[in-house]
């Protein structure tokens, strides 16, 4: 039996076809590479998220808007959405609650019509 010696020229009918074939492997394998960075990023990401999320859900609140009844003014409440527990208000509604009493006795002395 005889062996011959196969060389890539003999492949190929010429250097382009070669130079296309070594192209378009370099680009597959470029892509796959990419393909993946993406998939592990994604992964990445989302473990950051979810920790992100993990850190943040004892924070997790409810905002409401309550009209003063004295004052016709809104106040904001931030509650615990679990316990329904208000944890702050904006203004505190004492404050508010301490003006109204301090216009109305203004209003007593003041600018009460009959």
């Amino acid at each position: 039996m005889e062996f011959k010696q196969v060389t890539s020229t003999s492949f190929f009918s010429n250097n382009d076809q070669l130079n296309s074939v070594i192209d378009q492997a370099t680009v597959q394998a470029n892509l796959r590479k990419k393909q993946q960075d993406i998939a592990v990023n994604r992964v990445e990401v989302e473990t950051v998220v979810t920790k992100m999320n993990d850190f943040i859900e004892p924070l997790q609140t409810n905002l409401k808007f309550v009209l003063h009844d004295e004052l016709n003014e809104y106040y904001v409440t931030i509650v615990n959405p679990d316990t329904n527990e208000v944890i702050r208000e904006i203004p505190p509604k004492k404050m508010l609650d301490m003006y109204a009493a301090m216009a109305e006795l203004m209003g007593l002395f003041i600018d009460r019509k009959i």
